[in-house]
């Protein structure tokens, strides 16, 4: 898919996702909106997928680390055609697979997610079990930055940089919020591109949102070993009153809230 139609499906799935967290009375808002240019290049570029054989032993395999922004995600498969698109219309109610952490039960999601931290280990055994393999396959794991305060990403980091894992690219969403506010406030993670440097990991920083830039990078694993991607982003990014506001962590818009984010969405869709 060219970048420009990319950049469109990125905003789509914006708008879906808050319809969702809208009609569901929940969610997690402003990290969905701030991953969406990852996930679109990731699954409409760089992927290689089948959702009509969403078991193909050769796909290559997507961990939400930050499994609480789950919104995206869901809207990228029905988008995508793993499962039909009025299932949206379920997410968070009762009875549904549509849960607020990605669920296997869905069509294209490999494992459930959520507890932070546990992502980049679980990508690390998908990796090396590709190697084992021999299959061509690779892992790509999304991670959120309020997330590398946690310990177990740093022994993944450690295993995956010992083990020489090129099969496997990291990425970040650097937004610099967490649910109680700045990161750096809460626990600073500068100068984070050295540090993972200092682990083993090829890394490199990007705006997350610009799209050839991302494709650029995750197109091209590690060439020894490890990669990782810091994509500067904005939580909330695609609505003006959602951006760069920690409250928007997790927050559910009001009927006016909604027609003025579907108005700016549609908008810079159009472009």
């Amino acid at each position: 898919m060219e970048i420009a139609e990319i950049r469109k499906k990125a905003y789509q799935i914006r708008l879906d996702a808050v319809n969702m967290i809208y009609n569901g009375k929940t969610g997690h808002t402003g990290g969905s909106l701030s991953e969406a240019d990852i996930m679109a290049v990731l699954f409409y570029g760089v992927m290689r997928l089948d959702a009509k054989n969403p078991g193909w032993k050769d796909r290559d395999r997507f961990l939400l680390s930050k499994g609480h922004s789950v919104e995206c995600y869901y809207a990228m498969l029905a988008d995508l055609g793993y499962f039909p698109r009025k299932d949206l219309a379920s997410f968070s109610r009762f009875g549904t697979k549509l849960l607020g952490h990605p669920n296997n039960k869905v069509n294209g999601i490999e494992v459930n997610t959520g507890a932070l931290g546990h992502g980049l280990s679980l990508g690390v055994g998908m990796a090396l079990a590709a190697r084992m393999d021999k299959a061509p396959y690779r892992v790509f794991v999304l991670m959120g930055d309020g997330e590398q305060a946690e310990g177990s990403v740093w022994e993944a980091a450690m295993s995956a940089s010992h083990y020489k894992l090129n099969n496997l690219t990291a990425v970040i969403d650097r937004n610099g919020l967490q649910i109680s506010g700045k990161t750096e406030s809460v626990m600073s993670l500068e100068p984070l591109k050295r540090k993972w440097e200092a682990f083993g990991f090829e890394t490199v920083e990007v705006d997350g949102h610009d799209h050839a830039a991302l494709y650029r990078e995750l197109s091209v694993p590690g060439a020894h070993g490890p990669k990782l991607v810091i994509a500067d982003t904005i939580k909330g990014k695609g609505v003006s009153f959602m951006e760069n506001q920690a409250k928007w962590h997790h927050g559910v818009p009001s009927a006016e809230q909604m027609e003025q984010a579907a108005a700016e969405l549609r908008e810079a869709m159009s472009k």
